[in-house]
């Protein structure tokens, strides 16, 4: 893939009026960006940020690389905007030589863990890069195999609130099938809404599950951990899993277990519990079985933050849900304006298909035949509790 990611004259414009003069002459964004930052050559491609605002001055800072989420920028209850992803304010950062992380990204071409790396299409075993205790998770995103986290996307702003973002894979990359050809579509709207979606075909049969890795802190200051936020989660049952993360195959009730959201309750309440399940994720990394059934217009998830009193609810046609509680998040990073990463410093609320579907066939399927096209959509809606 080559000439991808070029800035458009559009995005050029949308840069241009988006942001503010900053000490140094730069323009930056709400946020603090330097979109000069983020301008580089990637395996011979190009990368850009590309501003997403609207009328009631939210922010939104999307990168091609990885098509990732680098800034949200909401109002709290005081008004005062809020920057609640983590991430970087340069690309380099960014590149995985220099840190190996799914902060933000477009995850692809099969979004969480597929046992062993390994599943049967019509009769065929499929082997996929193993690195994650010997599964492949999150499509193979080692250095040898870059996942599309990793891989530049074609770019193309379409106004100052949409921006749609294009990649194109080869029969066999990272061992998937198919020559593949797959959108996201991010959508900034009047009501402080980011809307996901995602489109994908394909010539030759194979699997598809596409989600995004933004991490959030509603308080806006990843050093205050995200444990005394209050989580909701539409689902009466959940896929649990092993000491190796890769799910059972089972279904179970979150009826007493900490694995219950359906009344309010802090992250903390729980986190630290001797469930089986919270000692196999270290914490909260799974995926819950949504009630929403594929409603749009159902809520899935909420979680609101006491201090901000900023509210996100998560609305999805997806059967599942992923939670990661930031639990691998050990310190080692180094973010945007110098704030260290440390342990549960954010959450993952992650649309999708149930992992390991493809070897699970009691699931819903994941599989995309040629003239088909896969959708999928995702709201992360953002609002005040006073």
């Amino acid at each position: 893939m080559r000439n991808l990611g070029k800035l458009s004259l559009l995005g050029g414009i949308a840069l241009t009026i988006a942001g503010c003069n900053g000490g140094n002459g730069n323009i930056l964004t709400q946020s603090g960006l330097n979109p000069k930052n983020f301008e580089a050559i990637y395996d011979g491609d190009s990368t850009s940020l590309y501003v997403l605002k609207n009328s009631k001055g939210m922010e939104v800072c999307v990168t091609n690389f990885g098509a990732r989420i680098v800034s949200v920028s909401v109002p709290d209850r005081n008004g005062n905007m809020v920057d609640v992803v983590l991430g970087f304010d340069s690309i380099q950062s960014y590149f995985p030589e220099n840190n190996k992380s799914d902060f933000g990204a477009t995850i692809g071409q099969y979004a969480n863990r597929i046992n062993q790396g390994r599943f049967v299409l019509d009769g065929d075993t499929i082997k996929l890069p193993q690195n994650n205790f010997g599964h492949c998770l999150h499509g193979g995103t080692d250095m040898g195999s870059r996942g599309w986290q990793y891989r530049v996307f074609k770019a193309q702003q379409l106004n100052d609130s949409t921006v749609s973002l294009t990649i194109n894979t080869t029969d066999g990359g990272n061992g998937f099938p198919g020559n593949v050809t797959a959108t996201v579509t991010y959508t900034l709207t009047g009501d402080n809404a980011l809307d996901i979606a995602y489109k994908a075909t394909t010539d030759k049969k194979t699997i598809i599950n596409l989600t995004n890795h933004s991490y959030f802190n509603l308080s806006g200051d990843p050093s205050t951990a995200i444990t005394d936020d209050v989580l909701w989660v539409n689902a009466d049952a959940f896929t649990p899993v092993d000491s190796t993360f890769m799910t059972t195959g089972e279904i179970v009730t979150v009826e007493n277990t900490p694995m219950d959201f359906r009344t309010p309750k802090k992250i903390a309440d729980d986190i630290q519990s001797d469930y089986v399940q919270i000692k196999n994720g270290n914490g909260y990394d799974h995926n819950w079985v949504l009630n929403s059934k594929g409603d749009i217009n159902v809520p899935a998830v909420k979680l609101v933050n006491a201090a901000t009193g900023i509210a996100l609810e998560v609305f999805t046609d997806e059967p599942g849900i992923q939670i990661y509680t930031g639990n691998f998040l050990d310190g080692s990073v180094t973010g945007k304006n110098g704030k260290v990463y440390n342990q549960r410093s954010a959450i993952c609320l992650e649309t999708q298909h149930y992992p390991d579907s493809p070897n699970k066939p009691q699931w819903p399927t994941v599989v995309l035949n040629p003239g088909e096209t896969y959708n999928s959509h995702c709201i992360y809606k953002f609002s005040i509790e006073k």
